[in-house]
């Protein structure tokens, strides 16, 4: 779990408990923080929502079911929530935590961003939302609206910063913090961005500075530089970053020992590995739980030992003591992956009996494990119990089953089974088409690859999604222009492709101007535009310039 995760967590459950105090003091206590902090925390809500009269001036239902009713479509998320803020409806605190775990969970940032969370001093902790506004100066804005943002809350938003509109904006939204808000949570959210972009020197410099205030007394800045360091290749500098935490006495947490072994995965040194096992079993401080055990069957697994693997496994499901749903699915692909199809389909008739309401992500990860195993008819089966039940259609079970239809080269099955995912209320999105546009590339269809591969972009456009193109695809596509001398098409490729993609390189631009000369049209123009694309062609190419160009 991330910094940010963390932050969500603690101010979770800071709002049901404050929430929840009026209605049932025994509830207010349930809370502990931890890894099942957001799913206690879900887990209330509805309560609250039922024991909490909504009047008129309250938005008539959650706020996150509002949102994501059809779905997670950028697009359609956007539109229900500037519905929302128009409507100048209230809500719940809780349920605005809940709104901006889910669109931090879909990773729309931006909209989380448009979702200031706000701690208005009233009993029932009622609100407004900003429909729009300069972030930097969102502390000044919400002081003028009466509200007061807690430092957990900038820590958050610093974080949505970061991802919305780069690094740049979350630096500035720190800096103009005031002092007193400079803290470990603040600087640690900070510092988790820098992690994630993989700003080596400046995450180093501001844990300098953390260890100089004393806010690194917690595992959580740790954490995010040993992960800088496992994404960057810099392994061995994550057993020196162990014996610093020991050093100053800072407690590690479950997180800490997974990055811990996965730094001796990546070095492939199984024995290290299980020795950090054998040290944490023995610390004591620290009891694993479920991920940890997940963690080292999909080790195991990778090194291909699988036996172990499945120990492993047997672990985990001891520790799955309360039927995350999550859990199972990493049983389901981590036995997948072993080659045990019957433990397979033993974990998921337990999940069904754990979890009788089932989610689309169980079956899609249950279909997808099927598919791998190479079990089609039950991948078929499965898929038909989902497509009976569910309340809401999720393309990507349809893909999966429309990308093994195609593996098996059964082009008029694929098509069917997209015809009936529309039929059933199934939006396309861009994978479908890529499933599609690959088999026809790899079949030389460039024709019907180009099609495909056209629908995609303009599919993920019409759904707030950019989907670009591989560039061997477009190198390909392009190559097939020249050798049809379709300028026309070559020139619509282009103005689509940037529509996506802002830099499409100098390989484009020449694909083109070598299909402007097999079809013998002339285009005076060209240089001036290859200009302003800032494009330089290569030599031989400049040559062929001279016979479209008179410029």
């Amino acid at each position: 779990m991330n910094y940010v995760g963390w932050l969500l967590i603690g101010l979770s459950a800071q709002i049901s408990r404050a929430t929840n105090k009026r209605l049932d003091h025994k509830n207010s206590e349930t809370l502990g923080g931890g890894d099942r902090g957001v799913e206690a925390m879900t887990a209330l809500a509805p309560k609250t929502r039922e024991l909490a009269k909504r009047s008129s001036k309250f938005l008539e239902e959650a706020l996150y079911r509002r949102l994501f009713r059809e779905g997670d479509y950028p697009m359609t998320v956007r539109k229900k929530l500037e519905e929302f803020l128009k409507s100048h409806k209230r809500v719940h605190k809780w349920e605005v935590g809940e709104a901006i775990r889910r669109l931090r969970d879909h990773k729309l940032f931006r909209h989380a961003l448009r979702v200031p969370m706000s701690k208005k001093k009233l009993k029932r902790m009622k609100f407004q939302f900003i429909s729009d506004f300069d972030f930097s100066n969102l502390s000044e804005v919400m002081s003028k609206r009466g509200m007061n943002l807690t430092v957990s809350d900038q820590a958050i938003h610093l974080d949505l910063a970061a991802k919305a509109r780069g690094i740049s904006s979350a630096e500035e939204y720190f800096v103009n913090l005031p002092d007193d808000s400079k803290n470990h949570l603040t600087y640690g959210a900070l510092l988790n961005c820098y992690c994630k972009e993989l700003l080596s020197e400046k995450a180093e410099a501001l844990m300098d500075k953390m260890k100089e205030l004393g806010f690194a007394s917690s595992p959580m800045a740790y954490n995010s530089l040993m992960t800088l360091y496992s994404k960057t290749d810099q392994q061995g500098k994550i057993s020196s970053i162990i014996q610093e935490m020991k050093a100053n006495d800072v407690t590690p947490d479950c997180f800490t020992y997974n990055i811990w072994m996965r730094s001796f995965a990546a070095m492939k040194d199984i024995p290290e590995v299980e020795r950090v096992i054998e040290e944490m079993k023995r610390d004591g401080r620290v009891e694993a739980d479920w991920t940890t055990y997940s963690n080292l069957a999909s080790i195991y697994v990778d090194a291909g030992m699988f036996q172990k693997a499945e120990d492993a496994l047997k672990e985990l499901e001891k520790m799955n003591t309360t039927h995350d749903a999550v859990a199972y699915q990493f049983l389901i692909t981590l036995y997948g992956r072993t080659g045990n199809l019957v433990e397979v389909h033993r974990v998921w008739r337990a999940l069904k009996v754990a979890r009788p309401k089932m989610v689309n992500m169980s079956y899609l990860n249950m279909i997808q494990a099927l598919v791998n195993l190479k079990d089609l008819s039950g991948a078929e089966e499965c898929f038909k119990e989902w497509d009976n039940k569910h309340t809401s259609y999720d393309i990507r079970i349809a893909n999966v089953l429309i990308k093994a239809y195609i593996d098996e080269g059964m082009l008029d099955k694929a098509n069917d089974f997209k015809k009936h995912a529309k039929e059933r209320g199934g939006r396309l999105n861009p994978k479908t088409w890529e499933i599609f546009m690959n088999y026809h590339l790899k079949n030389e269809n460039i024709k019907m690859a180009h099609w495909c591969a056209d629908r995609a972009i303009k599919k993920g456009r019409s759904l707030g999604r950019i989907w670009v193109p591989p560039s061997e695809v477009i190198t390909a596509i392009m190559a097939y222009f020249e050798k049809m001398k379709d300028v026309s098409a070559a020139e619509e490729f282009i103005e689509l492709l940037q529509k996506v993609q802002k830099d499409l390189g100098p390989e484009v631009f020449e694909s083109l101007i070598r299909t402007y000369v097999n079809a013998g049209i002339k285009s005076p123009g060209i240089r001036r535009r290859l200009k302003m694309e800032n494009v330089v062609v290569s030599a031989d190419t400049e040559k062929l310039l001279d016979s479209i160009s008179n410029e």
